[in-house]
């Protein structure tokens, strides 16, 4: 996901290059989650436990905008590969579907960060079971989104059609401002909420050099998170290094096209992390699909590992874990 990726025409043969690896980047993305969203959203939908708790409803909303987004690369640089003319209210419709989703991915990725800062450090205000607010932030974090290619769109004229006719992103470069504003508000907010949850697992003795399955944990949620955040702000500086003559037209664009390829694949992970590792989604999953379960385990394997050898203690000791700070709620069982 990268919602700063633009797409320079350098020549006809580098242009239909470089959309030729977007494609192939951006569908297999796509295939993959299209896996995830049958296997985790299928279960979250038909499993009321599971719909009615906050964490597991904004993963349900991550891997919608997810593969909203991947779909809509793959039409949108698919198009610009066979060198399509389609009309501009397609060429809008796809423009705004897809920085819409891209946005949305980031602020999703943001109330997951600040679900668990009030679920950890604010454990007297959270409320997990109240089903109706998580898919209420759903659709509060779509409208927000559409802000973007909303004013991109009023600045542009709402003509995004080139001036040979076709659908590109050219007359798109301005509203970086918007959008790095966005990406920055997000990412503090994101780091905040985690740096409070270090701080609150460190005062509670759960977060240390012994704890291998916390720092593990917590380590795979920073570099997940990583994949979400740093593809914008590589994309921001290539523009601004193209602005000001330190690079050429050719190398921002092919380091563009090596970034959003190698993230997008990157962000497939994000089902793993964010969904199956935790339990009672992955038992759910499971029980729905049993022909899965022994790729799911074998999927799994790298990130369970350290975790297996626990999975015999009582859960009153297994909830204080680090794990438990980032994926799951603290314990309600009175001391």
């Amino acid at each position: 996901m990268s919602i700063l990726n633009e797409h320079n025409e350098t020549g006809d043969t580098g242009v239909k290059d470089y959309a030729l690896v977007r494609v192939c980047a951006s569908t297999i993305s796509f295939i993959t989650l299209v896996v995830f969203n049958i296997l985790i959203n299928w279960t979250i939908v038909r499993e009321g436990r599971l719909r009615g708790h906050a964490r597991f409803v904004l993963v349900f909303h991550l891997l919608v905008s997810a593969l909203v987004y991947f779909g809509m690369c793959s039409i949108f640089y698919l198009q610009i590969y066979l060198g399509a003319r389609p009309l501009a209210s397609i060429c809008v419709a796809m423009i705004t579907v897809l920085i819409t989703s891209a946005s949305n991915i980031l602020l999703t990725i943001t109330a997951m960060a600040l679900d668990r800062y009030f679920a950890i450090c604010q454990p007297m205000r959270y409320h997990s079971d109240n089903w109706h607010w998580p898919w209420l932030v759903g659709l509060l974090t779509w409208g927000i989104a559409l802000v973007i290619p909303l004013i991109l769109l009023l600045k542009t004229g709402g003509d995004p059609i080139g001036s040979n006719g076709k659908c590109g992103r050219d007359k798109l470069k301005k509203g970086d401002i918007e959008k790095i504003l966005l990406i920055s508000v997000c990412t503090v907010l994101i780091l905040y909420s985690y740096v409070r949850i270090l701080f609150e697992g460190r005062r509670l003795g759960v977060i240390n050099r012994r704890n291998r399955v916390g720092c593990k944990t917590i380590a795979m949620h920073g570099t997940q998170l990583a994949v979400y955040i740093i593809p914008n702000f590589v994309n921001f500086v290539l523009t601004v290094l193209l602005h000001r003559g330190y690079i050429q037209s050719e190398t921002k664009e092919r380091s563009a096209v090596v970034s959003f390829a190698f993230f997008s694949l990157a962000q497939c992970v994000a089902p793993i992390v964010y969904g199956l590792r935790k339990e009672e989604l992955l038992e759910q999953v499971q029980r729905r699909f049993p022909c899965c379960s022994n790729y799911l385990k074998s999927v799994l394997k790298w990130t369970v590992r350290g975790t297996t050898p626990r999975l015999h203690l009582h859960p009153r000791e297994r909830t204080f874990t680090g794990q438990t700070l980032i994926s799951l709620d603290p314990p309600s069982t009175s001391v």
